[in-house]
Protein backbone atom coordinates (compact mmCIF):
# COMPACT_ATOMS: atom_id res chain seq x y z
CA UNK A 1 0.00 0.00 0.00
CA UNK A 2 1.23 3.46 -0.74
CA UNK A 3 1.03 6.38 1.64
CA UNK A 4 -0.20 8.75 -1.03
CA UNK A 5 -3.52 10.49 -0.36
CA UNK A 6 -6.57 8.85 -1.85
CA UNK A 7 -8.83 10.96 -4.03
CA UNK A 8 -12.51 10.31 -4.35
CA UNK A 9 -13.50 11.10 -7.93
CA UNK A 10 -16.88 12.72 -8.43
CA UNK A 11 -19.05 10.54 -10.64
CA UNK A 12 -19.96 12.31 -13.88
CA UNK A 13 -23.55 13.46 -13.81
CA UNK A 14 -25.16 14.57 -17.03
CA UNK A 15 -27.03 17.83 -16.70
CA UNK A 16 -30.30 16.87 -18.42
CA UNK A 17 -28.93 16.51 -21.91
CA UNK A 18 -26.03 18.83 -21.24
CA UNK A 19 -22.45 18.33 -20.19
CA UNK A 20 -21.37 16.17 -17.29
CA UNK A 21 -20.00 17.98 -14.24
CA UNK A 22 -16.48 16.82 -15.03
CA UNK A 23 -16.68 18.08 -18.64
CA UNK A 24 -18.13 21.42 -17.50
CA UNK A 25 -15.46 21.75 -14.78
CA UNK A 26 -12.71 21.13 -17.34
CA UNK A 27 -14.28 23.46 -19.93
CA UNK A 28 -14.27 26.25 -17.36
CA UNK A 29 -10.47 26.32 -17.64
CA UNK A 30 -10.37 26.82 -21.41
CA UNK A 31 -11.03 30.58 -21.25
CA UNK A 32 -12.78 32.91 -18.85
CA UNK A 33 -15.96 32.93 -20.96
CA UNK A 34 -17.13 29.36 -20.21
CA UNK A 35 -16.26 29.88 -16.54
CA UNK A 36 -18.57 32.89 -16.35
CA UNK A 37 -21.29 31.13 -18.33
CA UNK A 38 -21.20 28.12 -15.99
CA UNK A 39 -21.63 30.45 -13.02
CA UNK A 40 -24.73 32.01 -14.59
CA UNK A 41 -26.52 29.16 -16.38
CA UNK A 42 -28.53 26.42 -14.74
CA UNK A 43 -28.02 23.51 -14.03
CA UNK A 44 -24.26 24.13 -13.91
CA UNK A 45 -24.48 26.89 -11.32
CA UNK A 46 -26.11 24.43 -8.91
CA UNK A 47 -23.12 22.05 -8.97
CA UNK A 48 -20.51 22.83 -6.30
CA UNK A 49 -17.91 21.01 -8.42
CA UNK A 50 -18.53 23.18 -11.50
CA UNK A 51 -18.75 26.39 -9.45
CA UNK A 52 -15.43 25.60 -7.72
CA UNK A 53 -13.60 25.00 -11.01
CA UNK A 54 -15.20 28.06 -12.63
CA UNK A 55 -14.09 30.30 -9.76
CA UNK A 56 -10.62 28.77 -9.65
CA UNK A 57 -10.31 29.35 -13.39
CA UNK A 58 -11.33 32.99 -13.03
CA UNK A 59 -8.86 33.56 -10.18
CA UNK A 60 -6.07 31.77 -12.08
CA UNK A 61 -6.63 33.92 -15.16
CA UNK A 62 -6.86 37.08 -13.05
CA UNK A 63 -3.54 36.17 -11.45
CA UNK A 64 -1.95 35.72 -14.86
CA UNK A 65 -3.35 39.11 -15.93
CA UNK A 66 -1.76 40.79 -12.89
CA UNK A 67 1.56 39.01 -13.44
CA UNK A 68 1.57 40.09 -17.09
CA UNK A 69 2.30 43.67 -16.01
CA UNK A 70 5.80 42.52 -15.02
CA UNK A 71 6.42 41.98 -18.72
CA UNK A 72 6.68 45.74 -19.35
CA UNK A 73 9.95 45.89 -17.42
CA UNK A 74 12.75 45.48 -19.96
CA UNK A 75 14.83 42.28 -19.93
CA UNK A 76 14.62 41.28 -16.23
CA UNK A 77 10.86 41.70 -16.11
CA UNK A 78 10.47 39.68 -19.26
CA UNK A 79 12.60 36.84 -17.88
CA UNK A 80 10.63 36.82 -14.62
CA UNK A 81 7.36 36.91 -16.57
CA UNK A 82 8.43 33.95 -18.70
CA UNK A 83 9.22 31.88 -15.59
CA UNK A 84 5.94 32.84 -13.92
CA UNK A 85 4.01 32.20 -17.13
CA UNK A 86 5.44 28.69 -17.32
CA UNK A 87 4.37 28.15 -13.71
CA UNK A 88 0.84 29.33 -14.52
CA UNK A 89 0.78 27.06 -17.59
CA UNK A 90 1.80 24.00 -15.56
CA UNK A 91 -0.83 24.83 -12.92
CA UNK A 92 -3.45 25.30 -15.64
CA UNK A 93 -2.71 21.93 -17.24
CA UNK A 94 -2.72 20.26 -13.81
CA UNK A 95 -6.12 21.62 -12.72
CA UNK A 96 -7.58 20.93 -16.16
CA UNK A 97 -6.55 17.28 -15.92
CA UNK A 98 -7.81 17.02 -12.33
CA UNK A 99 -11.19 18.42 -13.37
CA UNK A 100 -11.40 15.89 -16.21
CA UNK A 101 -10.78 13.11 -13.68
CA UNK A 102 -13.54 14.47 -11.43
CA UNK A 103 -11.14 15.61 -8.71
CA UNK A 104 -11.29 18.90 -6.84
CA UNK A 105 -7.71 20.16 -6.56
CA UNK A 106 -7.16 23.48 -4.80
CA UNK A 107 -4.25 25.54 -6.04
CA UNK A 108 -2.10 26.90 -3.18
CA UNK A 109 -3.23 30.53 -2.92
CA UNK A 110 -6.37 30.86 -5.00
CA UNK A 111 -7.90 27.47 -4.24
CA UNK A 112 -9.30 28.44 -0.85
CA UNK A 113 -10.88 31.58 -2.29
CA UNK A 114 -12.44 29.56 -5.09
CA UNK A 115 -13.83 27.10 -2.52
CA UNK A 116 -15.28 29.99 -0.48
CA UNK A 117 -16.93 31.54 -3.53
CA UNK A 118 -18.30 28.18 -4.67
CA UNK A 119 -19.63 27.35 -1.23
CA UNK A 120 -17.80 24.04 -1.36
Amino acid sequence: MSDSPQYTPIPPQAAQGGLSDTAAGALAYITIIPAIIFLLVEPYNRSAFVRFHAWQSIFLQAGLFVVSFINVIPILGQIVFLILFLGFFVAWVMVLMKALKGEKYELPIIGKYAAQQAGA
